[in-house]
């Protein structure tokens, strides 16, 4: 740091000493190379100077009346506010235990008097330089904590965004159940997970009867919120966390059953079925009923894993066709599934 910096960003240096001289030859030393001194005559003073403005560096006697230099510079160090100042002491006292003592308590440097000016100087330099150099290190690693900061909630921010975007493209839009892709998806997965655990897999296909004619009847508009309160009504008579409800095309919906053997997935298909009917929805060109009413297949297996879910699907599909071919508004178990001419049972009552 030469002279010309000096003037242009003066330092504040507090000079404690009870000697006056001491403090008078220190300040105009400082003075013309262009910094700013404070000066006090003991520890209290220094301390309650320190309170009010943080100098850069402190020059510190050692030997003063009611507490001494190395007292001082405890009470500094202790102070988060003011722990990181530079302390040089400035002494008469030239024993090496002294100078230690000086450096154990947090000093950073020891100048024995009488000193030397240019000395003085270059000392109170290097470790301005230092200090404004920790500063810099600081603010660097500060900032870099910041972007840390905030690069993990971009990246969290992120993730959320496409796990919703994930969630959008498995949900279907007007009923807000999955869609044909998230059945795929579930499917798939619970096939491969049951096929290892040897534990049955039902699948329950449902279609709204007669629903063509009520939209000619009612028009499109009631036809999609009659899909929505189906939809509902579905999802609540679906009471585990691990069924899925999708919207499986048009007017047909599909309920995926993982762990669930036959007595238990043809329970809830008439809980479905009991559901639709509770909505109590007018239904005037309906074939079976006033109100809107539901077919319902169900299927079940304990898959295998070199065979497709596609028998599953097909298998309940059957079911569904027979119950609209029967009359409609009941649900049909599918007793047999087929894998070419190997027949699968359903897992048992």
């Amino acid at each position: 740091m030469n002279e010309q910096q000096t003037k242009r960003n003066p330092s504040i240096i507090l000079i404690v000493d009870d000697v006056p001289d001491n403090i008078d030859l220190l300040r105009s030393l400082l003075t013309r190379r262009g910094f700013s001194t404070q000066s006090a005559p003991n520890g209290e003073i220094a301390l309650a100077l320190v309170e009010s403005t943080l100098p850069e560096l402190i020059l510190l006697d050692v030997c003063m009346p009611y507490m001494d230099g190395y007292q001082v510079c405890e009470k500094l160090k202790a102070n988060p506010a003011t722990k990181d100042i530079p302390i040089i002491f400035v002494s008469a006292l030239d024993d090496l235990p002294d100078k230690i003592k000086a450096f154990k308590v947090g000093g950073v440097d020891y100048i024995t008097k009488p000193f030397h000016s240019t000395e003085v100087i270059a000392r109170i330099e290097l470790h301005l330089s230092l200090r404004r150099l920790q500063k810099q290190l600081e603010q660097q690693n500060e900032r870099l904590r910041d972007e840390i900061r905030d690069r993990r909630a971009a990246e969290t921010a992120l993730q959320l965004a496409n796990q919703e975007l994930q969630r959008l493209a498995h949900l279907d839009g007007l009923t807000q159940v999955a869609n044909r892709r998230g059945f795929d998806s579930s499917l798939s997965y619970e096939w491969r997970r049951l096929a290892r655990e040897q534990q049955p897999l039902a699948l329950v296909l449902c279609d709204v009867d007669c629903f063509k004619r009520f939209n000619d009847t009612y028009g499109h508009q009631s036809g999609d919120e009659c899909l929505r309160q189906i939809a509902g009504a579905i999802s609540v008579a679906t009471k585990r966390p691990g069924d899925l409800v999708a919207r499986y095309g048009g007017e047909e919906f599909a309920v995926i059953l993982p762990n669930t053997p036959t007595q238990g997935a043809l329970k809830v298909a008439k809980d479905i079925r009991r559901a639709i009917a509770d909505l109590n929805i007018a239904h005037q060109g309906s074939l079976v009923s006033q109100f809107v009413t539901i077919s319902i297949g169900v299927a079940v297996i304990t898959p295998l894993a070199d065979v497709s879910s596609i028998h599953l699907v097909t298998a309940a599909d059957r079911a569904l066709y027979r119950a609209k071919a029967e009359g409609r508004d009941r649900v049909v178990l599918e007793e047999s599934i087929f894998k070419g001419n190997i027949p699968f049972r359903n897992p048992s009552l």
